[in-house]
């Protein structure tokens, strides 16, 4: 068995500046909208979500995803094949089934990359209640 070879985005020094941080520089939001183009459909969020549930070094087959959703498995094969190439997802095929895991720290990274500094997020809710700092 060979494990084919991903590129984990946002491993570099960068990779935990949220949005709030430092304005994106092109290649930094190109390789971001991969990501959450891949989490934009319900279908693919619900598998993240379905195999990211297994916990850390948790995995999960393919068999066991196919029967959550109305859809032939060539089509959740091709859900899955775009969460893997956003970097979210990696597998392992044995015998005839394919089974699925989150790369670690990804999920970390997307909720570090989100969040606001304190002093941001705060302003931002005074903003949008009407309240002055």
């Amino acid at each position: 068995m060979s494990k084919q070879e991903l590129e984990v985005i946002g491993q570099d020094a960068a990779c935990c500046e949220g949005l709030a941080a430092a304005p994106l520089d092109e290649e930094r939001a190109r390789e971001l909208a991969k990501v959450f183009k891949a989490l934009g459909d319900p279908v693919r969020l619900r598998l993240l979500s379905m195999i990211a549930s297994r916990g850390e070094g948790g995995e999960v087959c393919v068999c066991e995803l196919t029967p959550a959703f109305d859809l032939s498995q060539p089509t959740i094969s091709h859900h899955l094949k775009l969460l893997r190439q956003a970097g979210l997802i990696d597998c392992e095929r044995r015998g005839t089934w394919v089974y699925y895991w989150v790369l670690p720290g990804v999920l970390d990274r997307i909720a570090a990359f989100l969040s606001a500094p304190e002093s941001a997020a705060g302003t931002a809710a005074m903003t949008a209640t009407g309240a002055t700092p």
